[in-house]
């Protein structure tokens, strides 16, 4: 597998030409900068969390599909999560995308782990993306209508990810959890 970037600058560049879309389009799209674009493309600058995501909604895509390849057809593969964990951007995250996006079901589902006094903000994803989160270990805050969800191991929420939510650990421990994104049917 190519390092993560590796594989982030060659999923925009093929993406955006897929589309047809110049970098100024593409910006226009995502909210993300020209120059930002183009230095993610070169492999010259590693994006926050917060901006894959924008990348993501702007392309009408699945995070994962800016993480890492598509899945190999063995459905019956297993996939061993501490191979899969990696710091996708520059923020105090960790990712293992436990299965990437596939479009006959509809989800991905990631193992995401969140460094002590990490807090990050989400715009919203595309209308009726649903999100559900079961925390694993550690504790955890969820923003969801603009209100601080306490979560604590063993607990499990879905919500409506359409809209302003946020992830904070305001423990001292990691707080590590699954996320199931489920996205709906194209229309």
């Amino acid at each position: 597998m190519k390092e993560p970037g590796q594989y982030l600058a060659q999923a925009l560049r093929s993406r955006r030409q897929t589309k047809g879309w110049s970098l100024d389009q593409a910006s226009r799209h995502t909210g993300v900068s020209k120059a930002m674009l183009g230095q993610i493309e070169r492999g010259e600058s590693s994006p926050t969390v917060a901006t894959l995501w924008k990348i993501a909604t702007g392309f009408g895509a699945a995070l994962s599909d800016f993480l890492e390849p598509p899945a190999l057809d063995d459905d019956s593969a297993v996939r061993q999560t501490d191979e899969l964990r990696h710091r996708p951007a520059v923020d105090a995250m960790l990712v293992a995308s436990l299965f990437p996006y596939d479009a006959a079901l509809g989800f991905e589902m990631f193992e995401l782990t969140l460094m002590p006094g990490y807090t990050r903000s989400s715009e919203p994803h595309a209308p009726g993306v649903i999100e559900h989160v079961v925390l694993l270990r550690g504790g955890m805050e969820l923003l969801i209508d603009g209100q601080w969800k306490p979560l604590q191991a063993g607990d499990a929420i879905r919500f409506a990810a359409d809209r302003p939510h946020g992830y904070r650990n305001p423990g001292l421990e990691p707080a590590v959890f699954h996320n199931l994104i489920h996205y709906p049917p194209p229309r």
